[in-house]
């Protein structure tokens, strides 16, 4: 739907919970040159009316009026912030409408949702992005940077925990929705591992949690994971909602590691520790907005006609070694995965730095984790 020669695209977010409330919704004060909120899409009456007052949106109505604000509203984008089994049906709707769609991470819970989602966008001519928010984060994509310039030497393994305590009845202690460890923090260490590899795993094993804590109901509490990669190059990660929280990955090279922390998180201050012959050199990275270079970056595709770096293929990816991870856990056994071939990855070119936005009081929306 975009316009040839359009200042700025115009955006829908569609869901109003925590995560749209504290950083997705505050980010478009930084991205005011090419992007603008126009719209909200709630289930919530409460939330429209609240939200539409502080943000002077042109429109907030809930979700049935999706097709027909599109229209009314003249949407381009659709941010899809949604509970995760959710995603493939929105996707479809707004494509369908003439969207282009930005959706957030899991892409999907299965890898036919993804592929449906994938065909619906190429079938509409419209662009879909998944909202991997670290494809434009100073620290991670100069992780990145540090394995491409040598300094790491040979880099073979790759070591992830990424931890915290659920609140109970929160969408990710919930099977209807897509809940579980892996589905809500699996896509972070996964696709860190695959893009400082710059590769796919081969084959994966994993153990689960399920059953020892009454928030949980036929989710995975705790997964840890092993990916081996071509090359005898191996990844690990320790995943958590039960669990005091803790964000960082390392990576071992021949010559030296690299340790980042925090190594997901988007509220504080990164660091860099990087060890080469016995000699550690810090580097810290400012908090920043890192929910407005999704928004700047996926904007200048539209008006551009470029499609999206973390486009669905990126999305499916993360999705289709997830299941394995599920597959695994069930199973007990190591399960062996089909070639995938991805000819785009991140790169240090796609740093984007805005200042970081204060999270205003949220409505209806508590925060999905307990101190």
């Amino acid at each position: 739907m975009a316009r040839d020669g359009a200042r700025k695209v115009r955006y829908a977010v569609v869901g109003a919970g925590n995560i749209a409330q504290v950083a997705v919704l505050p980010a478009f004060q930084h991205a005011t040159e090419n992007s603008e909120l126009v719209a909200i899409f709630s289930s919530d009456p409460t939330k429209r009316d609240a939200l539409r007052k502080q943000y002077g949106v042109q429109l907030s109505e809930g979700y049935e009026a999706l097709e027909q604000g599109i229209r009314d509203a003249d949407i381009d984008v659709v941010y899809i912030a949604l509970p995760n089994t959710m995603h493939r049906a929105f996707t479809e709707r707004a494509a369908r409408a003439g969207a282009h769609i930005l959706c957030e991470k899991p892409m999907a819970t299965t890898v036919e949702d993804c592929e449906a989602m994938i065909r619906v966008a190429e079938e509409n001519d419209v662009k879909l992005m998944i909202a991997y928010r670290l494809h434009f984060e100073e620290a991670n994509l100069g992780a990145i940077d540090v394995v491409r310039s040598g300094r790491l030497g040979d880099v073979t393994m790759f070591s992830a925990l990424m931890t915290q305590q659920a609140r109970g009845g929160d969408i990710r202690t919930r099977q209807e929705v897509g809940g579980g460890a892996l589905l809500d923090e699996g896509p972070y260490p996964i696709n860190a591992a695959r893009y400082i590899f710059g590769d796919e795993p081969l084959e994966v094993s994993c153990f689960t949690q399920e059953d020892q804590d009454p928030r949980f109901s036929g989710v995975d509490a705790t997964a840890f994971a092993l990916l081996r990669f071509s090359g005898g190059r191996l990844a690990q990660f320790g995943i958590s909602h039960a669990a005091s929280a803790v964000s960082s990955y390392r990576v071992v090279g021949a010559k030296g590691d690299l340790r980042v922390e925090p190594g997901f998180g988007y509220e504080e201050e990164r660091r860099h520790f990087l060890t080469v012959g016995g000699q550690t050199e810090e580097k810290n990275f400012a908090v920043a907005d890192q929910f407005a270079p999704q928004l700047l970056y996926f904007s200048r595709c539209v008006l551009e006609d470029r499609e999206p770096e973390p486009s669905g293929w990126e999305g499916l990816a993360d999705v289709r070694i997830i299941v394995a991870l599920q597959e695994s856990a069930r199973t007990g056994r190591a399960v062996k995965l089909a070639p995938f071939h991805r000819p785009q990855r991140p790169t240090p070119e796609q740093v984007i730095v805005r200042p970081p936005a204060e999270a205003p009081e949220p409505v209806n929306a508590p925060a999905p984790t307990v101190e």
